[in-house]
């Protein structure tokens, strides 16, 4: 897209959720990130939100491929169950199987695979945080204002319900479409076309069933793949926690989409559509940074409402 939503917006869906206001400008950031190209636009929004007066410490992984430590902000990492090389080798496979020309079934087969190492992997990274002692009491003791995250891994959340703090989104997107569901936006399959289906949102009888039989489908394989986050959510949260639900409690979403590569669908108010892909939009960067800085203000709380 090529202008942004005014910041009223991100206001009007964001009050709701608070008991009091502070009138401080700058806030305290708690960044939990996803690694690859998905750190790329969050990296530079951190920087113009450090030069806008924002205290800002990322946790990440010590096993990273591009998280990086800044000037910008305090980097605190933690030890991991795997070594940076298993990761680069999957992107690897992971970016061989987007592009491969192998018939559907195939290449639906091995993104599932794939999909299953990866979320196999980054719950052991999260298992690895939130059992931390040390990094958990130093959250707990820093008194965050708000978690911005990338859903697509939702260890963000996961201790954003510990913290009893708001969530901040920022993704493209997290398949099966559950960040469209947990948003409890309507996802008709007659009309969004779902993954891999290659269909536009104008479909042929035959593409609709095609499109509701990949529908169905995803809610049987996406809860393999997310099972063992869900296992990790109730057990470290003491209460039963699917994905959707889990994901349901973030505050706003931050979508770097455009409908120049998907088609439109409706959305709820706390989705917010900012352009751009898995990449940094310098053009457009100050309007995300202005826009989240007035959230931070606004959500300097000293206590949640029960919602």
């Amino acid at each position: 897209m090529d202008s942004f939503p005014p910041c009223n917006m991100l206001m009007a869906v964001l009050l709701p959720f608070l008991c009091c206001l502070s009138t401080a400008a700058g806030g305290k950031l708690l960044v939990i990130p996803m690694d690859g190209s998905h750190w790329l636009s969050m990296k530079e929004v951190l920087g113009e939100l450090s030069s806008r007066g924002h205290e800002i410490v990322v946790v990440a992984p010590d096993s990273s491929i591009l998280i990086d430590s800044s000037g910008n902000y305090t980097m605190k990492t933690y030890p991991v169950p795997y070594k940076q090389e298993e990761m680069e080798e999957l992107l690897h496979t992971i970016g061989t199987t987007s592009f491969s020309e192998l018939p559907f079934l195939t290449r639906f087969l091995d993104t599932w695979e794939n999909f299953r190492k990866s979320s196999a992997m980054f719950q052991a990274a999260c298992s690895s945080l939130l059992y931390k002692k040390e990094l958990m009491k130093f959250m707990e003791e820093s008194k965050f204002d708000a978690v911005f995250t990338d859903p697509l891994t939702p260890c963000g959340q996961i201790v954003a319900l510990h913290l009893s703090i708001p969530t901040i989104f920022f993704l493209r997107g997290i398949p099966c479409s559950i960040d469209i569901y947990a948003a409890q936006s309507p996802s008709p399959p007659s009309y969004v076309p779902r993954l891999f289906s290659f269909s536009t949102d104008h479909m042929t009888f035959p593409q609709r069933v095609k499109n509701l039989l990949i529908s169905i489908s995803e809610y049987f394989t996406c809860s393999i793949i997310f099972s063992p986050f869900e296992r990790l959510a109730s057990d470290f949260l003491q209460q039963p926690m699917t994905l959707t639900q889990l994901l349901s409690h973030g505050s706003i979403w931050l979508k770097r989409t455009d409908f120049a590569f998907d088609y439109p669908m409706p959305v709820m108010p706390s989705m917010v559509f900012i352009g751009g892909i898995n990449c940094g939009r310098k053009k457009l960067l100050a309007q995300v940074s202005e826009c989240l800085g007035e959230v931070l203000a606004v959500i300097r709380v000293h206590g949640l409402c029960e919602i």
